[in-house]
């Protein structure tokens, strides 16, 4: 699945889609305020898409979260593996030496799994940037699947920061403690501080899988107050305007 790109303040931001499915029959009632009783409807089902996004600034390449990975992955056990990230990169010119920085929003299976296979770094150029609060976070099985492997690439950031010309990451807590997002102008790639289409109406609707839901909530409000545009890592659309 392909989509157009996006030029916001001299970046280039190509959406790539890395899987498309339903969310898991474990995690039915992932969002207790958005129908009585805490699920959904009877037969109802939340189809994610699985979105990573490739910026392009002045010469360096971008990828903003890796997807959910091959088929031995640490989403396997749930999400849609493999990921067609690689698929993805390769329809538009980028080969993974090619990648020079990878942003991982968190260290959730289906953001960081393909940015690790063979218990080898598959970006190998490129530095990891994560949220030292993430590191101290992070749980065993990621540690030792994707951190501990990534270990002498990754750039520890505390807050906010830099990342290249015209973009920057913006430490946004709650869905987990080291949850990042990045702001290209008015354009907020947001990760998982949104994760259903109803969160853009009604910011205060948690999601059981967040960290800290309170937080969570006063993330996306600040979110939703500064940015216009949102790229999404799990809504049908790449980039939904803020009402």
């Amino acid at each position: 699945m392909t989509y157009e790109p996006r030029i916001v303040s001299g970046v280039e931001i190509i959406p790539i889609c890395d899987a498309v499915g339903p969310m898991g029959p474990g995690v039915g009632k992932p969002l207790p305020d958005m129908f009585p009783g805490g699920s959904f409807p009877d037969g109802a089902t939340w189809v994610l898409h699985f979105h990573c996004y490739l910026l392009r600034s002045a010469g360096r390449t971008v990828l903003v979260d890796t997807g959910i990975g091959d088929a031995g992955s640490p989403a396997a056990a749930w999400a849609p593996v493999p990921g067609r990230l690689q698929e993805g990169l390769a329809a538009v010119g980028v080969a993974p030496a090619d990648v020079d920085v990878v942003v991982l929003t968190h260290l959730h299976t289906d953001h960081a799994s393909g940015c690790v296979a063979a218990a080898e770094p598959v970006f190998p150029n490129a530095r990891h940037v994560i949220q030292r609060a993430e590191l101290d976070w992070v749980t065993r099985p990621m540690l030792r699947e994707v951190v501990e492997p990534l270990r002498d690439t990754i750039e520890v950031v505390d807050g906010d920061a830099g990342l290249v010309p015209g973009a920057r990451v913006v430490h946004a807590p709650g869905h987990t403690p080291g949850h990042q997002c990045v702001e290209v102008g008015d354009l907020m790639v947001t990760g998982d501080a949104l994760l259903h289409p109803v969160q853009l109406a009604d910011p205060t609707i948690t999601y059981v899988y967040d960290e800290d839901p309170e937080q969570a909530v006063r993330t996306r409000v600040a979110i939703l107050g500064r940015a216009g545009v949102i790229a999404p890592g799990h809504f049908s659309e790449p980039f939904v305007t803020v009402p």
